[in-house]
């Protein structure tokens, strides 16, 4: 993990799993690059551009009929990633790219 962590800083989203003293503990001593639960932002789309440009499209299509269970779920997830268009995740990092410049430099 902390081969991995050096280049990238570790953040989860609010879920209380997440957040329990023994999880954070366990993090901050174990990633370099840890942001604690109390520097979150509440709810920031800013910070997931590629989150919220990505899924809604893969959604869209993974949802348009009904699914019976679990196992068609994945099924269904892991196909419609494999036809997916790329460009939209590739535009989404370039947005994210382009936003943390900016606040760079704020």
């Amino acid at each position: 993990m902390r081969q991995l962590l050096q280049y990238f800083i570790f953040q989860q989203d609010g879920a209380p799993a997440y957040r329990a003293c023994d999880t954070v503990s366990f993090l901050q001593q174990e990633t370099p690059n840890f942001i604690p639960p109390t520097l979150w932002p509440p709810n920031s789309p800013d910070l997931n551009l590629v989150d919220y440009s990505v899924w809604s499209v893969l959604q869209e299509r993974v949802y348009r009929s009904r699914i019976a269970d679990t196992d068609e779920l994945k099924t269904r997830l892991i196909d419609e990633w494999a036809q997916f268009d790329h460009s939209i995740v590739n535009a989404a990092i370039s947005q994210w790219c382009r936003l943390l410049m900016h606040f760079d430099r704020a």
